[in-house]
Order: structure tokens, then C-alpha cells, then sequence
């Protein structure tokens, strides 16, 4: 046998793990935000909605809705990521990883992949909650499928990072908590940039949420505030980035050993 076709076969057995993990535990992976989004929609949505009526020409509960996917494509791709990682660490099964012949890049690529997925995954069920509120079209498919897929990546990239860095759960629980949902609710999830007063709307521009929640807003209502061609670009080099500093930190042994 190949070293090559090893690093496969290792890269899909490490893979499918990781996605067993998370789909063998519904409970834990898709009912949470199947309840917090309903409360979102019902809230934000259909209460708010009717006294805010639209904006950038859309109804209110459909302009919601893309920066709601992001919202749990991004966190559930990150603590996928973090506490597989951590949780690795903590029991030392990590180490099976490690020592097997494949290669710092395809363990980097199955922890990012099987956690892109899970994010993925949370993000589809969240369009599919908006469905009974709204009608929900898709205006342009090829910046929504991009964007999900860019987004979910370099968040996964992000969660190996915190997962390799942080020393107990409470630093899991702060980075998601205290970092990570706080610039999402302040990257236009649930306002428009156009409403802000020009001095709070350059700042918001400083959040990288702004433009992944118009890039996927302009995948779904084809309306934007950024340009998302530029978006995306951006995005992409961002997520070539983080990846390959995954890879450096585990060929380092960052985290991994004492």
C-alpha cells in the first residue's frame, strides 16, 4: 500500500469519525438551534417584523433570515472544531491521530471538513425553520453556496485554533460566548447599515460579520451593502490563511503535547 493511498484512507477514517460524532448526538447538535431559532423567528421575526415592516425593500423577517444562518453555521462550525480538538486533548485519544501515518495536513483538513459540515448542516435546517415563517427563494445560488461554504470553513479553521489554545471549558465557553456571538449580533444580523448613524456604520465595517452576513444575504435576496465579489475574495485568502496556520500549529505540536 501507498503512502498516498494511506493518507487517504487515514484522512477518510478520521473524517468520518468526526461526523459520526456529531450526528450520533442530535440532541446536542441540531435540536438547540432548532428551538433558539424558532424563538429568533418568532420573536425578532413575526412580533418585530410587524411594526419594523421592511427593509432594503425586503420584509423584515426575510432580511433576518440569511444573518440567522450565519449565526449558527459559524458558531456550531466553531465549537465543533474547539471542543473536538480540546476535548482530544483533555482525553488523550488525540494521540491516535498523532501517531498514525497521516500527514499534519489531512488530520487538519478532517477536523475543518467534519466541522464546515456540521455548520453546514445547522445553516440548511435554519433556512428550512424560515420556510414556515416566510417564503424563501434563492436569488443568487452561486454567492450563497460560496460564501456557506467559505464562512463555515474558516470558522472551523478558527475552532482547531481556540481548540489547541484553550486550557480547560470555560475558555471554550468565552470564546464563543464573549467573542464570537457578540460580532455577529453587531454585523448587521439583525439592522441595516443604511439605518446606523455614519459614525457606528464605519465601525461596523471593521467586523468581518458584516460581510459574510450580506455575502449570504446577497445569495438569498440578491441585496447587499458591501460589494461581495470583494467579500469573498477576502474571505477565501483569510480561510487559506487560518488553514495553513492549522497545519503549522499541529507540525509544531502546539497544544498537542506537554
Amino acid at each position: 500500500m501507498s503512502l498516498t493511498s494511506l493518507d487517504v484512507t487515514g484522512f477518510y477514517a478520521l473524517l468520518r469519525r468526526e461526523v459520526l460524532r456529531f450526528v450520533r448526538r442530535p440532541r446536542n447538535t441540531f435540536v438547540p438551534p432548532f428551538i433558539t431559532n424558532v424563538l429568533y423567528f418568532s420573536v425578532f421575526g413575526v412580533i418585530l417584523g410587524e411594526r419594523i415592516d421592511q427593509i432594503a425593500g425586503v420584509p423584515y423577517i426575510l432580511f433576518i433570515l440569511p444573518g440567522l444562518i450565519v449565526l449558527g453555521a459559524v458558531s456550531n462550525a466553531f465549537e465543533n472544531a474547539s471542543f473536538s480538538i480540546f476535548h482530544g486533548r483533555w482525553n488523550r485519544y488525540i494521540e491516535e491521530a498523532l501517531t498514525s501515518p497521516l500527514s499534519y495536513t489531512s488530520m487538519v483538513g478532517a477536523y475543518v471538513l467534519s466541522s464546515a459540515t456540521r455548520g453546514i448542516l445547522v445553516g440548511v435546517l435554519v433556512a428550512l425553520i424560515g420556510v414556515f415563517f416566510t417564503s424563501v427563494g434563492v436569488a443568487q445560488p452561486f454567492y450563497l453556496v460560496a460564501f456557506m461554504l467559505v464562512i463555515t470553513l474558516l470558522f472551523a479553521g478558527l475552532g482547531v485554533i481556540g481548540g489547541l489554545w484553550a486550557d480547560d471549558f470555560d475558555d471554550l465557553t468565552m470564546m464563543n460566548q464573549f467573542i464570537l456571538r457578540p460580532l455577529v449580533f453587531f454585523g448587521g444580523v439583525f439592522y441595516s447599515l443604511n439605518e446606523i448613524p455614519e459614525a457606528f456604520r464605519q465601525a461596523s465595517l471593521l467586523n468581518p460579520m458584516i460581510y459574510m452576513v450580506n455575502g449570504v444575504r446577497y445569495g438569498f435576496l440578491g441585496v447587499t451593502e458591501v460589494d461581495p465579489n470583494l467579500s469573498l475574495g477576502v474571505l477565501s485568502a483569510l480561510t487559506f490563511v487560518v488553514v495553513a496556520v492549522n497545519v503549522a500549529l499541529f507540525r509544531r505540536g502546539y497544544g498537542l503535547t506537554d
